[in-house]
């Protein structure tokens, strides 16, 4: 009891030593992870990090290798969260993907990216909207 008591003031600690935006991010891939592993997806990894790239979630759906990209917002003011996955982070997400399919021993696998848009409001996840099949791999990147 007291070792929980210790953990849960641990991390309420680091949380506050956190920035604000790092806070959110992490909201948000949880709220992305437990969603879509509610939608039957398998969890694999999280923020896989190639050195070329990092990937915020990996799942499998079925025979399908998901690269899921998280955008956490607590406005749609300017844009929808999804908007924020431009050409060169579709690009470092490819280089990524590559990455971890090489780690794997490029296995015949069909791969997708998904996007997953988690709106906040005070705080807490209000809405999460899972995009799938959002983009194909970068040029001049293949597989398969």
């Amino acid at each position: 009891m007291v070792k929980n008591l210790l953990e849960k003031l641990k991390a309420s600690l680091i949380g506050k030593l956190q920035p604000e935006h790092l806070r959110r991010g992490e909201l948000g891939e949880r709220a992305a992870k437990k969603f879509l592993q509610q939608q039957g997806f398998k969890f694999l990894a999280a923020n896989f990090d190639s050195g070329r790239g990092e990937t915020d979630l990996i799942f499998r759906d079925g025979d399908c290798l998901v690269f899921a990209e998280v955008k956490t917002r607590s406005s749609e003011n300017w844009s929808r969260p999804a908007a924020a996955v431009n050409a060169a982070r579709r690009k470092r997400l490819s280089k990524c993907a590559l990455d971890y399919l090489r780690k794997l021993k490029n296995p015949q696998i069909k791969i997708r990216f998904d996007i997953v848009e988690v709106l906040l409001a005070d705080g807490e996840v209000r809405e999460v909207r899972h995009l799938p099949n959002t983009f194909n791999l970068s040029k001049p990147y293949r597989y398969g």
